[in-house]
């Protein structure tokens, strides 16, 4: 009788070891499933075609709020807004605003001064204006329509018009 006590209580703990075992195993293995705590950083196309000095502004508003939000941000300035990015800009682009004083040029320069936006004049506007790309302030450069339309396509990308 002892015997077989002392054989159920081995074979018991056996089953338990093997059992501890293979959960202590289980819980070692690395899962195949990544997870999706990281979203990926969006991209924001915003085209800026408005002469109108307060959309022009609050275009560069909501490029800083999207920056400042994580947003990796490009604007392309396209006809009259590409005014926006002369070194010889007209009155339109440079008159200080209410409600923050801040004229649409000035907040541009902030916008690229403090944040990893880039902006450029459409390719058509400097050959368009008769300048080169000495007439733009520095930071400013003739887009590539190549890599526009990429980024265009690109179907993690936003675009907001003006």
């Amino acid at each position: 009788m002892m015997k077989r006590i002392v054989a159920t209580a081995l074979a018991i703990s056996a089953a338990s070891l093997m059992v501890g075992c293979t959960a202590t195993n289980a819980m070692s293995q690395k899962s195949d499933v990544i997870p999706d705590n990281k979203k990926p950083t969006p991209s924001v196309l915003i085209n800026v075609t408005s002469d109108d000095a307060q959309v022009q502004l609050m275009s560069m508003v909501l490029t800083m709020q999207s920056a400042q939000q994580g947003a990796n941000i490009r604007v392309l300035l396209c006809g009259p807004a590409g005014d926006m990015a002369l070194r010889d800009a007209p009155k339109s682009v440079t008159t200080a605003q209410p409600p923050k004083n801040m004229s649409p040029q000035g907040l541009m320069q902030m916008v690229m001064k403090n944040t990893n936006t880039k902006v450029e004049v459409c390719a058509l506007y400097l050959p368009g204006k008769g300048i080169d790309q000495s007439a733009l302030i520095d930071g400013v450069s003739a887009a590539d329509p190549a890599d526009i339309g990429a980024l265009m396509v690109d179907q993690t990308t936003k675009i907001m018009s003006f």
